[in-house]
């Protein structure tokens, strides 16, 4: 008997179990990406020496804003130019030391030079007109007298003559006529004595009248000469108060018209602190508050004395009254940091100001395990906010630390270990 061999059945065995084999793996394989998929993936590490960790207080908290500003003189005289004028010389350089008749800007004006000079050949004109005014009146005055003197004089002769008719009219030696001639004659003489007194009364109140109005003419060209002397002398710019000058803006060879500003002079003694707060931040900031004005070489205290209405570039100007004594280095336009206080609250939770967050608002923060070597995501409501600490309102207690570093890196972890 002859053995038959079974070539199709043996392979087609193979084929299926191979199949099985195969579906089997991709069900393992499957199976096991799976599983990876739904493990936790593994929390990263944080160095120590890289984070700044801070432990949550409880007690008194001291709310605070910081800007950044200069200081800045509160009196500060602008130098205008008294006329038209070229600048011929500055004597004093901005920054120097000015007194009340310190010069600085000489100007040159040949017009106004030209009539201060007219106006002086003028008032001695009039003054010479006045005094040969004087000189006519007294003489008219003399001549009106010496008329009055003859006038008296014939009086007088003709009253002997009729005293003389009279006494030889009465004997019968002199005629009635001639005693009548007489008598008019001395009335006459008399009549003229009297008008020629009044004229020279008259004349008199003329006298002074005429040399009145001559001397007011006189004054009033002398008003004018001095005006035009003022306005000469003035183009010899003057400080005109005690003080730093801070700026001027002319230069040898210009040309200046009339209230153009030449010079500014601050006094050093009046300054005042313009600080730039944070629009965030001015809601709490209040006047009459205290300030610490850091000079960098001394601290002056002062106080919160105007705020400005409105926001310039996202800050607002606070103006700082310096109520403390000035250091050695203050002096105008000097750059300063200002510390403004708001209030002092007492028994708040409170922790150092995070890298991220503000007031009254809800932050994620890494707070640590007791043991310190993990740290997990918390929610934190932060309150009141100072410049370096901040109120807790929720979410952390009293001795628990956190992580107030920039932890925006791992922004997407719970929780991290910290190494």
């Amino acid at each position: 008997m002859v053995d038959i061999k079974r070539t199709g059945k043996s392979k087609l065995k193979r084929r299926a179990k191979t199949a099985v084999l195969i579906v089997i793996g991709l069900v393992a394989v499957g199976g096991i990406t799976f599983g990876l998929t739904r493990l936790k993936p593994a929390a990263p590490t944080l160095d120590r020496s890289t984070a700044v960790i801070d432990t949550v207080k409880r007690g008194p908290m001291l709310r605070e804003v910081r800007g950044i500003g200069t200081l800045v003189p509160q009196l500060v005289r602008f130098i205008p130019a008294p006329a038209d004028g070229r600048v011929e010389k500055i004597p004093v350089e901005a920054g120097g030391v000015v007194g009340y008749d310190t010069v600085i800007v000489e100007l040159s004006n040949p017009q106004a030079q030209q009539e201060a000079m007219d106006a002086a050949f003028q008032v001695k004109a009039a003054q010479a007109d006045a005094e040969s005014l004087r000189t006519k009146l007294e003489s008219d005055s003399m001549t009106q007298q010496s008329a009055i003197a003859s006038i008296s004089a014939d009086y007088s002769q003709a009253k002997l003559q009729l005293d003389t008719d009279e006494v030889l009219g009465k004997q019968g030696l002199v005629p009635d006529l001639l005693l009548k001639i007489s008598r008019m004659k001395v009335q006459e003489l008399a009549s003229r004595v009297k008008v020629e007194q009044q004229r020279l009364a008259v004349s008199g109140k003329s006298t002074k009248a005429q040399l009145n109005a001559q001397q007011a003419r006189v004054q009033q060209l002398q008003a004018l000469a001095r005006l035009k002397q003022e306005q000469v002398d003035a183009l010899k710019v003057r400080a005109g108060t005690s003080g730093v000058l801070q700026q001027v803006s002319v230069q040898v060879g210009q040309q200046v018209t009339p209230g153009f500003n030449i010079a500014r002079v601050a006094d050093p003694a009046s300054l005042k602190a313009e600080l730039k707060i944070a629009e965030t931040q001015i809601k709490d900031v209040k006047l009459g508050q205290p300030v610490a004005v850091d000079t960098r070489n001394g601290i002056i205290q002062g106080e919160v004395q105007r705020i400005d209405p409105a926001a310039r570039e996202g800050t607002f100007i606070v103006d700082v009254a310096l109520t403390g004594p000035l250091p050695p280095s203050a002096r105008p336009d000097l750059s300063v940091d200002g510390t403004i206080e708001l209030e002092r609250l007492s028994n708040v939770l409170f922790v150092s100001r995070p890298a991220f967050g503000q007031g009254q608002q809800t932050v994620g923060l890494f707070r640590l395990s007791p043991d310190g070597q993990e740290a997990s995501r918390t929610q934190v409501i932060f309150g009141r906010s100072s410049v370096s600490t901040i109120e807790i309102v929720n979410g952390l207690k009293e001795g628990e630390q956190i992580i107030i570093s920039d932890t925006s890196a791992l922004d997407g972890y719970e929780r991290i270990r910290v190494r």
